[in-house]
């Protein structure tokens, strides 16, 4: 009984909207609580806050094709509950339609990854679970590098880079008490995932957002 009861809870039907749901309130709250307090509005108005729900959906998932395809489906479902929002709050600008395709397209992209990724990690065998580890960290810490050598602010940078270095050791541990052979590849390919994962963000995303 057990058994068919957790095969349901890994089906499509079972997974799918749970996944949409949270999206659409992860966008709604990334929204709602501009303005806040600067703690709360860094902690969900970021790529960070996205994406790592996306990579613990993965790990929750039974199943790579279907964490994969749940990843992509929460960033599409955050982009809507976010911009749904800000339309319903009158705050969707000239631009906004343009922003809002460039980060879904950026969500079908991320999404995937952080979706195999947290499978990867949890479910995974071989080195794949370091890299997958080091691609988790990657965001976090490339966040941290965006808003500190872009934006300047480097109070909230140091938190990121802090939290991020804090996440991949962690991560590094749990791979190597899991019997990892080279789990110690997570710590080294981290700062090296999360540096192009900032110049993506430099050149590419913030460019084609600057353009609307």
């Amino acid at each position: 009984m057990t058994i068919v009861t957790a095969s349901r809870r890994s089906t499509p039907a079972a997974v799918l909207p749970a996944v949409v749901a949270f999206g659409l309130l992860l966008g709604w709250a990334t929204y709602t609580l501009h303005g806040a307090t600067p703690l709360l509005e860094r902690a969900t108005n970021s790529v960070s806050a996205w994406i790592i729900w996306t990579a613990a959906a993965g790990a929750l998932i039974r199943t790579r094709r279907l964490a994969v395809r749940s990843g992509a489906l929460m960033m599409l479902a955050t982009c809507a509950g976010y911009y749904t929002t800000s339309a319903l709050g009158d705050a969707f600008g000239a631009g906004g339609l343009g922003t809002a395709a460039v980060w879904s397209v950026a969500g079908l992209a991320g999404g995937p990854l952080l979706g195999w990724a947290g499978w990867t990690v949890r479910h995974g065998r071989g080195d794949a679970r370091a890299s997958a580890g080091a691609a988790i960290a990657m965001v976090v810490l490339g966040e941290g590098l965006w808003l500190g050598l872009t934006l300047h602010y480097w109070g909230e940078a140091v938190v990121f880079l802090a939290v991020g270095a804090l996440l991949t050791v962690l991560l590094t541990v749990f791979l190597a008490r899991a019997g990892v052979r080279r789990f110690w590849l997570c710590a080294v390919l981290a700062p090296l995932f999360a540096l192009a994962f900032y110049l993506a963000e430099l050149f590419v995303l913030d460019r084609l957002i600057g353009s609307f």
